[in-house]
């Protein structure tokens, strides 16, 4: 009997742990090794497989060549730690005891351009690198995560059997894990991910305080609000948490209204508005989610800020019928928007970096699983087995039409109120934008001439360059 393991994980996280055991009790011999160090990390992987009730599955190292040697060739080793100059240190110390053929796999959220340079550097020594985009949090990588790997297709064939084993499964039964696309198409796409997860989060936030400060709903009726709109089209996960949050009492209080509102943010969100930046595509419900939660870090600022303007306090409405459908047709209406975004993006990153990415296989593998998985993005999987568009798709097409009144009544009842609405009237803006057929940008370009000869094109000649001599 081989006594090698099959599979190996560096790092001991609560990632890390969940997945080893994962793929332990898959029935895969697991290998785990952490990082020694005097008086803060000691004997963190001995401990860990002594503490789990599935003996001779896993085995703990903390010395680095034992770890690999103790792994069946080719070797399969995943990486689950912080992402940056870490990783490149954990390449530096493996590279000397692998052999050529050995895979690593990066399951943590690096960025896409390092990724790109691991897998071309690492290749060249002959060793095969898997860009992975891991998510679910500790309760998916424990019980069946969304897998996004990139990077070199042959390797992904040798560990494919393995990530499907410990990824969720979709309602097909199908597991939530597809090959991407070359060097970092997984990390981009995890990337993009984690920027529509921002901007969804930040909506129902959104809704969440006008519902709270506007009709002035205990948090109480605001869950059972939630709960309603979970049975009619709206289900996600990022809803379900929601309303368990509002549910949650401390003392008989409500716990939310305890936690300082200050958000914190790891980085991927403002990455993924960096890379549309980057690729010329408009990214706003991201851009503008990330830049809320940069303000509400400011605090201090915000109190001072406050106590000096006299900002008037929201007309109370009760929440009527007709204002819960207004409000629930915004939330639709961004969301739509939102995943459109996502997407268009995915689209043009593609194109320019030439990864062929299946859209609807990446739906797909999100609509289990991941932290953005909900019945909005198994219709949208469907929708690109036919359409390369949401907003082109009929069914997409008829929601935003019927909900644009709603839409534009909300967001004005918000700002009118001193309510501030970022991704919801972004949503609403580049919505409005998108569907103008003859916008202002004209004036743009003239003004760019004008300043600096940056030429334009005339409607009557759309081939050919112009500039103008413009001053009288």
């Amino acid at each position: 009997m081989n006594s090698l393991a099959q599979f190996g994980v560096v790092g001991l996280g609560v990632m890390g742990k969940s997945l080893a055991l994962n793929l332990s009790e898959k029935g895969i011999k697991v290998s785990v090794f952490n990082r020694h160090v005097t008086g803060s990390e000691e004997n963190i992987a001995v401990n860990f497989v002594k503490e789990q009730s599935v003996k001779g599955a896993m085995n703990g190292f903390d010395d680095l060549k034992a770890f690999v040697t103790s792994l069946e060739k080719p070797r399969k080793i995943l990486l689950m730690i912080q992402a940056g100059y870490a990783v490149d240190q954990q390449l530096e110390q493996l590279l000397p005891v692998l052999d050529r053929g050995d895979i690593i796999i990066d399951g943590g959220n690096s960025f896409y351009k390092d990724t790109n340079k691991r897998t071309k550097q690492l290749n060249e020594v002959g060793i095969h690198f898997v860009g992975t985009g891991i998510s679910g949090g500790e309760e998916g990588a424990r019980n069946g995560p969304s897998i996004m790997p990139g990077g070199d297709k042959d390797a992904y064939e040798k560990i494919s059997s393995y990530l499907k084993l410990i990824a969720a499964k979709d309602k097909q039964g199908k597991s939530c894990v597809t090959y991407i696309g070359g060097e970092g198409a997984g990390h981009f796409v995890k990337m993009v991910h984690n920027g529509i997860e921002y901007a969804e989060m930040q909506i129902l936030t959104e809704v969440y305080f006008l519902l709270r400060y506007y009709s002035l709903s205990s948090a109480e009726k605001i869950a059972d609000l939630f709960s309603q709109w979970q049975h009619e089209g709206l289900n996600s996960y990022l809803l379900e948490i929601t309303i368990d949050i509002l549910r949650k009492k401390e003392d008989g209080d409500l716990l939310l209204d305890k936690i300082l509102d200050k958000a914190a943010q790891k980085g991927t969100g403002g990455w993924s508005t960096t890379a549309a930046m980057d690729l010329g595509v408009p990214f706003s419900t991201v851009s503008e989610a990330v830049m809320a939660r940069a303000l509400s870090s400011f605090k201090s600022y915000r109190q001072k800020i406050s106590s000096s303007y006299n900002s008037h306090s929201p007309t109370a409405h009760n929440l009527k019928d007709s204002l819960s459908d207004k409000i629930k047709n915004a939330y639709k209406a961004a969301r739509i928007i939102n995943h459109e975004t996502g997407f268009h993006l995915l689209k043009e990153a593609s194109a320019q970096y030439k990864w062929n990415l299946n859209l609807s296989e990446i739906a797909r593998i999100w609509t289990n699983g991941c932290i953005i998985r909900s019945e909005l993005m198994e219709q949208i999987a469907t929708t690109f087995l036919k359409e390369d568009s949401i907003v082109l798709a009929p069914s997409f097409m008829k929601e935003l039409i019927d909900a644009q009144k709603d839409f534009s009544q909300i967001v004005t009842i918000g700002l009118s109120n001193d309510i501030a609405l970022p991704v919801l009237s972004s949503a609403l803006n580049y919505y409005l934008g998108l569907k103008t057929l003859n916008s202002g940008a004209n004036l743009i370009q003239a003004q760019r001439d004008y300043f600096g000869a940056h030429t334009y094109q005339r409607i009557d000649t759309p081939d050919k360059y112009f500039h103008t001599q413009w001053k009288n």
